[in-house]
């Protein structure tokens, strides 16, 4: 499988879910959700896993909205706070009530331990793609030639650093958010040991 094998869909949802996340988000938080739809879609086709793109890219793309100082919540955890954001997002470009739902269950979903791919594939998928950018898990279920384009055309630029500042700031505003357990839980060294960094 190659870059070129992977369909970004051309709607005016997808348009302008890439320009709300330029807007935003970091250049390496940019790169990363580009990458997050990217490792999900060659995940999703190289395992036979259906899925709605269209949903998925919209999701990925805006997934950590809510760690941008602009929509950040001292309320809600960063994938509820992105979660709300994304059912917003969802009415301003005229989908009904049950896919602005659902792109906000795939962006809370993607911090869960594991979401059952019979149940929710986007979610499935975003929850492992974010996995693997983030920490390198199952970086080898994708081809290094793959793995070599999708880093050259959206390179890391030190995201490592930047997400383990963000986690922990989370953390200390919101001692019971899964950014927090993700803290406790040496999120920090496994992103430092990530083999997509190498």
């Amino acid at each position: 499988m190659r870059l070129a094998d992977i369909v970004i869909p051309e709607t005016p949802a997808t348009r302008a879910a890439l320009e709300v996340a330029t807007a935003y988000c970091s250049p390496a938080l940019l790169n990363h959700s580009a990458r997050s739809y990217l490792w999900a879609a060659a995940y999703g086709l190289a395992n036979g896993v259906a899925f709605d793109a269209e949903l998925l890219y919209v999701s990925s793309m805006l997934h950590d909205i809510g760690l941008v100082k602009e929509f950040d919540s001292h309320t809600v955890p960063f994938e509820e706070a992105g979660g709300h954001l994304a059912w917003v997002f969802g009415a301003a470009a005229g989908w009904p009530v049950e896919r602005r739902a659902r792109a906000s269950e795939v962006i809370v979903r993607h911090m869960w331990e594991k979401v059952d791919v019979a149940e929710d594939p986007e979610g499935h998928l975003l929850e492992m793609s974010t996995g693997l950018d983030i920490c390198g898990r199952r970086w080898e279920d994708l081809p290094a030639g793959l793995r070599a384009e999708v880093l050259e055309r959206h390179p890391r630029l030190g995201l490592g650093g930047e997400f383990i500042a963000c986690f922990r700031d989370q953390a200390d505003r919101k001692p019971e958010s899964p950014a927090a357990l993700c803290v406790r839980a040496g999120i920090a060294e496994r992103i430092e040991a990530n083999a997509l960094d190498r």
